[in-house]
């Protein structure tokens, strides 16, 4: 046996000869971050253990006097004694009492609309050459888009805007409302079997539609909720409310005992649409489709069992102070007069600096303390030693199981993908959902979530991580964990075409 090339070790036999890797260089630093992680994480439990075989072998040694005497001293200590343990029930009353409710996920349900609102591009394009209001830059811009957006072929619109010309009135639009809200609720309430008249809190979320009475006051008046409901009406908040809906309804949990709350989570496209040149308000029109979410929490004890997820974590981040990521997402007119959704080019910038701004308040409430130390070691080195060394990037990985990042177009996921230094696993319930669903605005990290179930991956004891942006500009954060192997919800969005995903992306 001798070496060769420095690297590899020979061995000759009979056979030939074979290499056997130098291991000192074939260590992937992966696995030494494992063992790290491992090692931080489980310190406290690794020096319990020396303590408590020292602790054992003390008490083994103490005799039937010894035992004798610390009764005694109890005995004459009796009013130290009796006022010590009161102080500990009393403390423990009041940690109980006070400490946040529990709130659990008990089911939730995705709109599917019919096949017959689908928009395949040769549609989506030969319809828009039809209506006089696009030139041909324009035509010719929105072909560009659609096709670099990751859209696939099985989006859908409002039924409104498959007429020629499109049908935008008011009765349309909340024609569009109620079939993706009722939509929702009706399997919502006939899956989890709850009796509407139950629900203590409704929380709806819509940015652009915002009719007299309410969309919350629609839901009430068609399932009869009862006349002391907490309804709350979000609009004009973009594709981050689903999660700012989820935070209010937890918050209102807090306050109201043993009660379900709903959110209602969806966007209108038909009054939406833009019909003019004006290029930073007509990709909207592109990446924006059809698709809703109702989602059923609870704060009693009882659910947990059929519960999917429990609530860990909600974190808000509002940039609104700074001007550029306040105007970023904008509704406003053209020179025409023609009303319409601008999107800055600086808009994956100043998402990236909310991102920046949510994770730094998150990463400390769900990453491992291996990653927080290297996180400050690597701060106080450079700020120290003025050394020119790259900032960290905790590892949220070790945090989380599954990412459910807002499906709002391929430049977002990518962008995330890269800082999040994810894989393609990670991101693919997001690719997919864009693919199948489109933008579906503030209830897209639902579809997301209901992916995963169906491919069978959220086991018991994962967490997930869902990430939305909206306009504003914030960035929103909802952290969910498993209570059990969650088996997809009957009638799921993904029920007939879960089989043909993942598809391959041609960029």
């Amino acid at each position: 046996m001798e070496p060769v090339n420095g690297g590899s070790v020979q061995i000759q036999n009979e056979n030939g000869s074979r290499k056997l890797p130098n291991f000192l260089q074939s260590v992937n630093m992966k696995y030494v971050k494992l063992g790290y992680h491992y090692l931080i994480t489980h310190l406290f439990k690794l020096c319990l253990v020396p303590l408590m075989a020292v602790l054992i072998t003390e008490i083994s040694r103490l005799t039937p006097d010894d035992f004798h005497q610390i009764w005694l001293h109890l005995q004459y200590n009796l009013v130290a004694f009796i006022l010590l343990s009161a102080l500990a029930v009393f403390g423990t009353t009041v940690f109980i009492m006070t400490r946040p409710r529990s709130v659990y996920l008990v089911d939730y349900s995705c709109y599917l609309p019919q096949a017959s609102l689908q928009v395949p591009y040769k549609k989506f394009m030969d319809h828009s050459a039809l209506i006089d209001d696009f030139n041909e830059s324009s035509l010719e811009f929105q072909r560009k888009i659609l096709e670099r957006s990751g859209l696939g072929e099985e989006t859908y619109l409002p039924e409104g805007l498959h007429c020629v010309p499109p049908r935008t009135t008011m009765a349309a639009a909340r024609e569009e409302a109620e079939q993706v809200m009722f939509g929702c609720l009706d399997k919502l309430f006939e899956n989890t079997k709850i009796n509407p008249r139950d629900v203590g809190v409704l929380v709806v979320n819509c940015s652009l539609f915002n009719p007299t009475p309410s969309l919350s006051a629609m839901i009430v008046n068609k399932y009869k909720l009862r006349g002391n409901v907490k309804s709350f009406n979000l609009g004009g908040m973009g594709c981050s409310a689903g999660v700012i809906s989820i935070d209010l309804a937890k918050d209102m949990l807090q306050v109201h005992r043993n009660t379900y709350a709903v959110v209602v989570s969806t966007e209108n496209i038909t009054q939406n649409w833009y019909f003019g040149n004006k290029k930073a308000m007509l990709i909207p029109n592109c990446l924006f489709r059809v698709g809703g979410t109702a989602v059923l929490l609870s704060n009693k004890a009882s659910d947990r069992r059929r519960s999917k997820y429990k609530m860990v974590h909600t974190v808000r981040t509002h940039k609104g102070a700074d001007e550029k990521a306040f105007n970023c997402v904008y509704q406003e007119q053209d020179d025409n007069g023609k009303t319409g959704v601008s999107l800055s080019k600086d808009l994956m910038a100043i998402a990236g600096e909310a991102l920046k701004a949510n994770i730094t308040t998150l990463g400390p409430l769900v990453l491992p303390i291996s990653e927080q130390i290297l996180f400050f070691v690597t701060l106080v080195w450079k700020k120290l030693f003025n050394a020119k060394l790259k900032p960290y990037i905790p590892d949220f990985k070790l945090a989380f199981d599954h990412f459910c990042i807002h499906a709002g177009g391929r430049a977002v996921i990518d962008e995330l993908e890269k800082n999040l230094q994810l894989s393609q696993t990670h991101v693919e319930a997001s690719r997919m959902t864009l693919h199948r669903f489109g933008n579906t605005s503030s209830s897209s990290i639902w579809y997301e979530l209901a992916y995963i179930e169906a491919k069978g991956r959220m086991k018991k004891g994962n967490r997930v991580w869902q990430i939305a942006f909206g306009s504003g500009f914030k960035c929103n954060s909802a952290v969910w964990v498993a209570l059990h192997n969650v088996k997809p919800s009957v009638s799921s969005p993904w029920e007939h075409s879960i089989d043909r995903y993942p598809v391959k992306l041609d960029f």
